[in-house]
């Protein structure tokens, strides 16, 4: 994948955005247990970093998805990994389905606006006892009339406390669990939602996250994503889309952790030399950072074939399961070099350990992407059966 003016360009308005509008106000943020998303989300809008791929008629950009790799990466030079992930929830996980298969009414009325900033987005898939188990959710949206009567309930939900409308999962029928599901916009202030206590998160703490409750919450049927019991395929698509934007969003971060500890193991000394003069620690930090060039290396790949139009599900699998295998070692390996520092939540190797470990477990689990790699290869018993 090769890199043109175009995106160079695209990457320095990111990361002036990060280091003016973002970092100096990531420690107040991180106290607070969340950051003013419409505040952030209209700056970004102004400057058209919400709508990179979605259509110029909604105020998107229309470019293709190498753009929205190189922003993802960009926004990984945030000295956090809560605002990230927030604002990949807006653009990444809750409108990609509605940019792609969603009414034009449906998309001037939702997508135009969270394309610009005005409206924040969440996606509400995640159940209580359904994670990367998509298929077993229980949240049911039953017509009525012209109407969907939603009753459920999701958790883990990113943007929770301050989304405007929920991109959300139902089951529509009693069918096969792959084919009951649709995908429905749900406006937040509807009568019968209920938002959940903000969770208090081992990391990404600048992200509020939050449960949501449903009592018979009356939709209309037009507010449905494209075709009724094709959700659960919309929702794998965006999924694939989720997986590559989370491991471009760790590159950055990656490396500010090895970087961060190449500067701390430099000027910390013990037994007469610095920290970084034993080979120990050298020669791990340079295996952790050609790791993290494995890594970009398979987003890269990825991210041309989905651009090419190719079933990109094998590889951004496999991209996903690297990113959490790498946000789990890396700083772990770096945290152990920092010694007892480390362990004080005020150092950024600290900040990283605790937000990285997400990677893992989010977007499908490490377990869930070696499920689908194995089903791909044919080795899954599953496949024999």
């Amino acid at each position: 994948m090769i890199f043109t003016q175009e995106h160079e360009e695209l990457r320095r308005t990111t990361k002036s955005f990060i280091e003016n509008e973002i970092n100096p106000f990531v420690e107040e943020w991180e106290l607070a247990g969340h950051f003013p998303a419409k505040e952030v989300f209209k700056k970004m809008g102004n400057l058209g970093l919400l709508g990179i791929t979605k259509p110029e008629q909604f105020g998107g950009i229309a470019l293709d998805y190498s753009y929205e790799v190189a922003f993802a990466e960009e926004i990984g030079g945030a000295m956090c990994g809560g605002v990230p992930l927030a604002i990949g929830v807006q653009t990444n996980m809750a409108t990609p389905a509605l940019a792609q298969f969603g009414s034009n009414e449906l998309r001037h009325e939702f997508l135009a606006p969270a394309l610009a900033g005005e409206m924040v987005a969440s996606i509400a898939v995640s159940e209580p006892a359904a994670g990367s188990d998509v298929a077993s959710i229980t949240t049911n949206a039953i017509k009525d009339g012209d109407d969907y009567i939603i009753n459920g309930s999701k958790m883990w939900i990113t943007n929770a406390t301050q989304a405007d409308f929920f991109c959300l999962l139902a089951n529509t029928s009693d069918g096969s669990r792959h084919r009951n599901k649709s995908l429905i916009i749900v406006p937040a202030n509807l009568p019968g939602i209920t938002i959940g206590e903000k969770l208090n998160k081992l990391g990404m703490r600048s992200s509020d996250t939050a449960p949501i409750f449903f009592d018979n919450v009356r939709v209309p049927q037009r507010y449905l994503i494209g075709e009724e019991g094709n959700g659960f395929t919309y929702q794998m698509l965006q999924f694939q889309e989720e997986r590559l934007f989370g491991a471009a969003m760790n590159l950055k971060y990656l490396e500010l952790c090895i970087n961060s500890t190449i500067d701390y193991t430099r000027d910390r000394k013990a037994f007469g030399q610095s920290l970084l003069d034993n080979q120990v620690i050298h020669f791990r930090l340079a295996e952790m950072q050609s790791e993290v060039e494995a890594l970009r290396s398979m987003l890269y790949r990825s991210t041309q074939m989905h651009v090419n139009g190719d079933d990109v599900s094998l590889l951004a699998s496999m991209t996903k399961l690297k990113a959490g295998k790498l946000t789990r070692e890396i700083p772990d390996a770096c945290l152990q070099f920092w010694g007892g520092m480390g362990y004080i939540e005020e150092t950024i190797v600290n900040r990283i350990y605790r937000d990285c470990r997400l990677t893992a477990i989010g977007g499908g689990a490490d377990e869930v992407m070696m499920g689908i790699i194995s089903k791909m290869m044919g080795t899954h018993p599953g496949k024999n059966k």
